[in-house]
């Protein structure tokens, strides 16, 4: 018995040694991550009023996040889809927001924008 406990728990130690060693991102930027980031400019967006900070963090974010060209694009392309359901209010608030906040992006917040065109 005392056996096969220990080999459970040397198990489960290799496991989470295992899991501990794995790169935290294999995989490039996600539309998930890129709403996330702007969840709190939602309001904003839809309702104007004042930025709140959230929403220039979650912004901050996204562009530290997007650290290569491929995470760029893909998250100028999330941006677009959203883009391409909001009302022409909601298109010039999301398109200010790099002004409030103080934040230089890379493209347009605008469903015209051509993602493939970013570096």
């Amino acid at each position: 018995m005392a056996r096969i406990v220990m080999t459970t728990v040397i198990a489960v130690v290799v496991a989470v040694a295992m899991v501990a060693r794995m790169p935290i991102k294999a995989t490039g930027m996600t539309c998930g991550e890129v709403d996330l980031d702007l969840l709190p400019c939602l309001s904003y967006i839809q309702n104007g009023g004042d930025v709140p900070s959230d929403c220039c963090n979650g912004l901050s974010n996204l562009v530290a996040a997007a650290k290569t060209t491929d995470d760029r694009r893909t998250a100028c392309n999330c941006l677009k889809s959203l883009a391409s359901g909001a009302s022409n209010d909601e298109l010039s608030r999301a398109a200010g927001l790099p002004d409030k906040c103080h934040i230089s992006l890379p493209y347009k917040l605008s469903p015209s924008t051509d993602c493939s065109k970013i570096n």
